[in-house]
C-alpha cells in the first residue's frame, strides 16, 4: 500500500521536475560578488537555470537537515542518559533479585526447623 502511494507521489513529481528542466535549459550566470556582478574577474558560474535551481534546492535540504540535527542534540543526549539510567536500574533490579533468591535459599532450611512439626 505504501509502495503504491510512494509511486503516486514520486512519479508525478519526477515528471514535473523533468518538464521544468526541459523548459529552463537556457544558460544563466550566477555571480558570487555582491558588489559588482558585471565584472569578468569576479567569481561566477554559467550553467542552465534548472541546474542552478536544483543545486540550490539540494543545498537547502542538506543545510536544513544539518540545522535540524544540531537542534535535536539536547534531546539525543537526554535519551542517551535516560537509556543509561534504565540499564543501570535494570542491572540493580537483577542484582536484588538474585540476592533475594540467594537469601531465600540460605534461610529456608532454618525457617522450616523453627516451625512446629506434626507429631503423631
Amino acid at each position: 500500500m505504501t509502495r503504491l502511494l510512494k509511486y503516486l507521489v514520486l512519479v508525478p513529481l519526477a515528471v514535473i521536475c523533468l518538464a521544468f528542466a526541459v523548459a529552463n535549459r537556457h544558460l544563466v550566470t550566477v555571480s558570487f560578488d555582491p558588489f559588482d556582478g558585471n565584472d569578468v574577474a569576479s567569481p561566477q558560474i554559467t550553467a542552465p537555470l534548472f541546474f542552478v535551481l536544483f543545486v540550490v534546492l539540494i543545498v537547502g535540504v542538506v543545510l536544513g537537515g544539518v540545522a535540524h540535527w544540531l537542534a535535536q542534540g539536547g534531546k539525543r543526549r537526554a535519551a542517551r542518559e535516560a537509556r543509561a539510567d534504565a540499564e543501570r536500574w535494570k542491572a540493580e533490579a537483577e542484582r536484588w533479585k538474585t540476592e533475594s533468591a540467594r537469601l531465600k535459599a540460605q534461610f529456608a532450611p532454618e525457617q522450616s526447623a523453627l516451625l512446629p512439626h506434626n507429631v503423631s
